[in-house]
């Protein structure tokens, strides 16, 4: 456990010191697409916790970077964290990273940061790869203000859902499975109307990144014609005023 000194005219008092958390975002397709800081934290680390270490273990590796890899994603998360909590109190410097992104928006990443602010470790998240913001930037939809919806429900409460936001007049970003694109365009657009103006992101910062944008009938069409394949953001217009 570190240790800090306190020394007084009679005494000498030993305080632990705890570690950090540290939250590193990991690029969601371009290995370069990760910050100098990030890197010098993924090696500082005393353990990296990975959503799939195999995953990570190829970026890292790209990176020459060589610290312990733990499995730590949303099927153990509930029984791990205490267990790395405990490494935060005695001292460790701990990375979270997930396959790809920032931790926590839609990956494994709010349960630990929230035990670790629980039991008073400090937690640092650093700015950098997420693929909503080049979405909604690249939608050419106004971005000034947006909200982010991630993934919806698969079955309960998904149309619910839908029809709540049908007069939500932000731009609206959400993330979907390549395998259920067209069923979520021809929802959208029974919830939206077929006139709703949007863009289906695909592979952000990949050698086959792509940018389809239409009305969502006009994406319904394309993707009818085009199977969808890679990882996708859909972004669509707000309801006008």
């Amino acid at each position: 456990m570190s240790l800090f000194l306190l020394m007084t005219n009679y005494y000498i008092y030993l305080w632990p010191v705890m570690g950090t958390l540290y939250i590193v975002p990991t690029p969601v397709g371009n290995m370069e697409d990760i910050t100098l800081r990030a890197i010098r934290i993924l090696k500082e680390a005393d353990v990296v916790l990975a959503e799939d270490t195999r995953t990570s273990g190829i970026l890292l590796k790209h990176h020459g970077i060589q610290n312990h890899l733990v499995s730590h994603h949303k099927f153990n998360e509930h029984g791990t964290s205490a267990s790395i909590v405990e490494r935060l109190r005695a001292g460790q410097t701990v990375a979270l990273i997930s396959d790809a992104g920032t931790p926590g928006i839609s990956d494994p990443g709010f349960f630990l940061a929230r035990e670790a602010i629980a039991a008073g470790i400090e937690v640092v998240t650093l700015p950098g790869a997420t693929a909503l913001i080049p979405a909604v930037v690249s939608s050419g939809l106004p971005c000034d203000r947006f909200c982010f919806e991630g993934f919806l429900p698969q079955k309960k409460g998904r149309h619910t859902r839908m029809l709540a936001l049908a007069e939500e007049e932000r731009t609206m970003v959400f993330y979907e499975s390549p395998y259920r694109l067209l069923k979520t365009l021809q929802q959208f657009a029974e919830a939206f109307g077929g006139e709703r103006q949007a863009c289906v992101c695909r592979e952000i910062s990949k050698i086959h990144e792509e940018n389809c944008r239409g009305t969502l009938d006009e994406l319904i069409a394309h993707f009818t014609q085009t199977e969808p394949r890679g990882e996708i953001v859909i972004v669509v217009a707000g309801a006008k005023k």
